[in-house]
């Protein structure tokens, strides 16, 4: 199968399209998939350029690898058909429309991944590989976040209004009854305003620090919120959402404020692919590409200024 290798850390020209052998099904519960479609995520752009939030250097490289990533096929969303079952799996066959995410195992920036069943969820038919791949990084995280903490009336303050985390937060907490804002470029305030925020703020001429503290929910994807500033942002009773923290953010995150990995929950990715499907949740896909344009997909994200989300489609 073709694959996106990764072999040592470093810029987007690192990641290298190649014919490798196909992944075996090994282990109970486990299917192998072909991919239809993948994201490339923030996440991914991280782990490849060994960039990752301050004070999570070491306990990065001891997870994902000291010298090299310790897996060299990147990418942890996909959408795609299930091609083998392995043994102990129920409800999922040969020829299901199925999307998920591996977390770190990683392994969907190629043709084939094996994955966990009980990670998948059966993709809807009028949801579109493409979007099914692409809401699922940035969905999980924004519901994970919002869940339960936006209720009707509620102001609420979303930082990164175009990115992947940004585009799905804006949509549920308007959907819960939000009054939302969104922080975003210039160029991006159409969207934005398009996806549901009452108010958007062009953060190129008009700092957070000016914004008025009488936010319910400030959401930020970013990470240049820090939690005096944040705080600063809140009315009586608000709570400071840190999705993008650095080491000392995540330690001294407690009551009113939030910060933490969104966990990849399979009932996320129902709520969010069912929300597609009924046509109240808009997937942003700004870019879709095939797997050989990989390493052009991994400069984009690189750029810091991607909006929605970028999909490969091997």
């Amino acid at each position: 199968m073709k694959a996106a290798v990764v072999e040592r850390y470093g810029p987007p020209e690192v990641v290298e399209v190649r014919e490798v052998p196909d992944p075996p099904v090994r282990g109970k519960g486990r299917v192998l998939v072909r991919v239809r479609a993948a994201a490339v995520t923030s996440a991914d752009g991280r782990i490849r350029g060994a960039r990752f939030p301050r004070g999570f250097g070491t306990f990065a490289r001891l997870a994902f690898g000291v010298r090299r990533p310790r897996r060299a096929v990147l990418g942890g969303v996909f959408s795609g058909v299930v091609e083998e079952v392995g043994p102990g799996v129920s409800g999922i066959a040969v020829g299901d429309e199925v999307c998920g995410m591996t977390g770190v195992r990683f392994g969907t920036h190629a043709e084939l991944v094996v994955a966990r069943a009980d990670r998948l969820v059966v993709k809807p038919a009028g949801v579109s590989h493409q979007d099914a791949a692409g809401v699922l990084f940035g969905g999980t995280t924004a519901l994970h976040y919002l869940r339960d903490r936006v209720r009707p009336g509620h102001r609420v303050l979303v930082n990164g209004a175009s990115g992947a985390i940004g585009t799905s937060a804006v949509q549920l907490a308007r959907l819960a009854g939000g009054r939302v804002t969104g922080v975003c470029s210039g160029a991006n305030a159409d969207l934005v305003r398009s996806l549901g925020a009452e108010e958007v703020v062009d953060h190129t001429t008009t700092p957070l620090a000016s914004l008025p503290g009488s936010y319910d929910v400030v959401l930020d994807t970013v990470g240049n919120i820090d939690i005096a500033g944040g705080r600063a942002l809140l009315a009586p009773g608000g709570v400071l959402l840190l999705a993008v923290a650095d080491l000392g953010q995540t330690l001294r995150a407690r009551g009113d404020v939030v910060a933490g990995p969104s966990p990849e929950k399979p009932e996320y990715f129902a709520r969010l692919l069912d929300l597609v499907a009924s046509g109240d949740l808009r997937v942003v896909v700004s870019r879709t590409m095939p797997l050989d344009d990989v390493a052009e997909a991994h400069r984009v994200v690189d750029t810091g200024r991607k909006v929605g989300n970028v999909v490969v489609t091997p």
